[in-house]
């Protein structure tokens, strides 16, 4: 199965969803409870209710590195499932969450921007990512003249975005993070942090009915597992976890 694959390579894996309004969500106290009700009674482990600054969150306690959430911000419901033992645990999340939110919040087809769907991969790394990124990614390539032998690397996140279909309303984005910071490269001494590899996966519609949520999410699971196992995991993870380990 694709999480075992994964999972077997990185440290963190997790499939998180984004739903992208046009217009401010409903904050009364009631709405939102009962939305958050409605979901723990399918999801019973999602118990947690939390407030940041810009959002509302219900949250699952994390168990061996698993957990599940869910956020309502100002224009966006995102959700997401870390290290799922099986990917239908995240997308059952998921598809819950396009069957509840247009009720409880009333949203309109009309309101939607966008749909997306985010594969993550963690590796796990206490050196330098940014040079790892570089030498793993861009050796052989024309940008790797660009840097002199000897020249610190403080910023190396690649990041590339291809359409999916002629009319470009699905695309995909691959984008890579490191998280290395200018203190660390000056002391030479470097935190453990992940190279995080992010697939996203979005859907500009239209949307003419709420029921065609349900199929747009289909059809962006399928093209974000393929391009998982097509792409993201022989041209980029792989790469860098030789990079990594050896």
């Amino acid at each position: 199965m694709l999480s075992e694959q994964i999972g077997a390579m990185c440290s963190d894996f997790y499939v998180n969803q984004k739903m992208s309004l046009k217009l401010d969500l409903p904050t009364a106290r009631e709405t939102v409870l009962d939305m958050f009700d409605r979901v723990r009674r399918d999801l019973p482990r999602m118990d947690r209710f939390r407030r940041y600054d810009d959002e509302l969150a219900l949250e699952s306690p994390e168990e061996d590195s698993r957990y599940s959430w869910l956020a309502l911000g100002r224009t966006a419901i995102r959700s997401g499932w870390v290290n799922p033992e099986v990917l239908e645990d995240a997308y059952g999340l998921h598809r819950l969450i396009l069957e509840l939110a247009p009720y409880f919040l009333s949203i309109s087809p009309l309101d939607m921007d966008s749909l997306e769907l985010m594969y993550g991969i963690d590796l796990e790394a206490n050196r330098n990512r940014n040079e790892t990124v570089f030498d793993a990614l861009f050796e052989g390539s024309p940008l790797r003249g660009l840097v002199d032998d000897g020249e610190a690397l403080v910023d190396v996140q690649p990041f590339i975005g291809f359409a999916l279909e002629p009319g470009c309303s699905r695309q995909a984005f691959v984008e890579v993070k490191t998280r290395t910071r200018t203190h660390e490269i000056a002391a030479g001494r470097f935190d453990a942090e992940p190279i995080s590899v992010y697939l996203t996966v979005r859907s500009y519609g239209p949307f003419r009915s709420i029921e065609d949520l349900s199929a747009a999410f289909d059809e962006l699971a399928r093209d974000g597992e393929r391009l998982v196992m097509e792409r993201l995991l022989p041209q980029v993870v792989m790469p860098l976890r030789k990079a990594l380990y050896g």
